[in-house]
């Protein structure tokens, strides 16, 4: 491979393996911890083998027992190394054939390997003099539980892996879909090898060797092609070197591997997560919310208050004189309920009653709703992370529902612009009306006494001060009946503002309490999403 194809894979493998570390963060606390533990595994596996030599190859020889494993990595090697049995279990510990020493400790201490060895030159496979690391293993199915440790740990870090199979075992159920299987995503750093086809008689090795090749389509293998080798004959074997000596020379088997890495795990995530997307929060759930939550703390029952409170204030202001001193003993409602004020809020809670069984359950079912319209087509552990979400503050919602209440303006002392005019007209007739009786008070008492009454000035036959102590009544009559329709007309329109006010403040809780934690969950799932799309690119 080229250097600046290779380098394209570096550069790639760093943007995936960047997207697949923000896709397990993002994942913390919603997704499955044994899926996260897995990508973290492979993540740390990533950064190990990248900080260790890029200059060798590593390539693992995996096989069960009877394969003739062991025999055919000494024939690779041109060795005698490699322990050769009959009697399981045979190979028992990793053993490492070096070409090029120089660098390869701390990568062969990372894959804990303490049987290492210094290769010589072997046509087709070291012409060039290093950079490979042969690895014989353990076989794995091997009746030592430490053995296929040992073989499961190492394929999890291996640059490149050649499956042995012999004649008699190459269809094994168990080694397909507990070994080879689960590696198909890793077609491009696979080999695989069909030993002791000096079993079979010419005529067989053809068939054989298709069928083995369509049980690896089966499993997902279909672009690995087949070798047929004899390690006893030597046939394949020099085809075998030159296979692994070209994937050492390429320099890419390490960034290939990873990559495939990253694609399992990244799937791994996915079928964690599941897939689709959430609905997210529009304009009439966030109306939906606000009304259900205006209903649970009695909003109506303010506006109410409101409206009485304007009325009560529209008598005490303009109604009639003689009489509005009765509308004094009336207690104001809204002082009542500790809402009597205008401008900057002068208490911190309502008066109103603590929030009942029914009023929480409002509250709930609102939160509720809102949750799940908010998270409707997200996946399970996202579904249920944005719900719970929307619930994170519930416990203070009642208390900051009561406290946006206590501090919203009602511009509830705030007066109308009639009630000075309809007052000073009716001190006017009261006056008038007072001055009429005084009038005619006066003229009685000179009368009583015997004392000349002065002639008193009549319109159109009325006595002027009778009229006085009439029209001073009557208007004042009229002016209060008056305010009471101008009040009621008044009331319903402060009632509808105190509405829109008090809806604005609990709107901007459930904003605050409810909707922006619901969002950011949902901004965490897209995040997530764009971030494992990122790790498969």
């Amino acid at each position: 491979m080229s250097r600046h194809r290779l380098t394209r894979a570096e550069s790639t493998l760093d943007r995936q393996l960047v997207g697949l570390n923000q896709a397990r963060e993002l994942g913390e606390g919603r997704l499955d911890d044994g899926a996260l533990a897995q990508v973290y595994a492979v993540l740390e596996r990533a950064t190990s083998r990248r900080s260790l030599s890029a200059d060798h190859t590593v390539v693992g020889f995996f096989g069960a027992t009877g394969s003739g494993k062991s025999s055919l990595f000494n024939a690779v090697a041109a060795t005698d190394v490699a322990r050769v049995a009959v009697r399981r279990p045979t190979t028992s510990e990793p053993l490492a054939m070096v070409w090029g020493a120089e660098g390869s400790a701390p990568l062969l201490d990372w894959l804990e390997i303490a049987d290492r060895r210094e290769g010589d030159i072997v046509p087709g496979l070291s012409d060039d003099g290093g950079g490979l690391v042969l690895l014989d293993l353990p076989d794995f199915d091997s009746v030592q539980l430490s053995n296929r440790s040992i073989v499961e740990r190492l394929a999890g870090q291996v640059d490149v892996l050649v499956w042995v199979v012999d004649p008699q075992k190459y269809a094994d159920a168990t080694i397909h879909n507990d070994f080879i299987r689960p590696f198909s995503t890793h077609a491009s750093v696979t080999l695989v090898v069909l030993n002791q086809v000096d079993r079979l008689a010419i005529a067989e090795v053809k068939p054989v060797l298709e069928s083995l090749a369509a049980i690896l389509d089966h499993d997902g293998l279909g672009k690995v092609v087949v070798s047929g080798v004899s390690a006893v004959t030597g046939e394949g074997v020099l085809e075998l070197r030159r296979k692994i000596s070209a994937v050492v020379k390429a320099k890419a088997a390490k960034s290939a591997r990873l990559a495939a890495d990253v694609a399992v795990a990244a799937q791994q995530l996915s079928d964690a997560s599941g897939g689709g997307n959430a609905a997210g929060v529009h304009q009439q759930d966030r109306k939906a919310l606000a009304a259900g939550l205006a209903n649970a703390v009695h909003v109506e029952t303010v506006v109410t208050a409101v409206q009485s409170s304007y009325r009560l204030e529209a008598t005490k202001k303009t109604g009639w004189p003689v009489t509005r001193w009765l509308s004094r003993l009336r207690k104001d409602p809204l002082r009542r309920l500790s809402l009597r004020r205008g401008g900057a809020s002068e208490v911190n809670r309502t008066s109103m009653p603590p929030p009942g069984s029914a009023e929480l359950a409002q509250v709930d079912s609102s939160v509720r709703d809102f949750g799940d319209a908010a998270s409707l087509g997200a996946p399970g552990p996202w579904r249920a992370s944005i719900r719970a979400a929307a619930r994170s503050n519930r416990a203070a919602l009642p208390d900051a529902l009561d406290q946006a209440m206590a501090g919203t303006d009602l511009k509830a002392n705030t007066r109308a612009w009639w009630w000075p005019v309809f007052g000073l007209i009716q001190w006017f007739a009261l006056l008038v009306a007072v001055g009429g009786l005084v009038w005619l008070g006066t003229l009685a008492v000179l009368g009583y006494f015997q004392l000349p009454v002065p002639d008193v000035p009549q319109v159109e036959g009325w006595p002027l001060p009778t009229l006085m102590v009439l029209a001073g009544v009557v208007l004042g009559i009229f002016l209060a009946v008056t305010s009471k329709f101008l009040a009621l007309a008044g009331s319903k329109s402060r009632g509808a503002q105190a509405r829109r006010r008090l809806r604005a403040s609990i709107a901007a809780v459930s904003n605050q309490l409810i909707i922006l934690p619901t969002e950011a969950e949902i901004d965490q799932y897209r995040e997530f999403q764009e971030a494992l799309n990122l790790a498969r690119t």
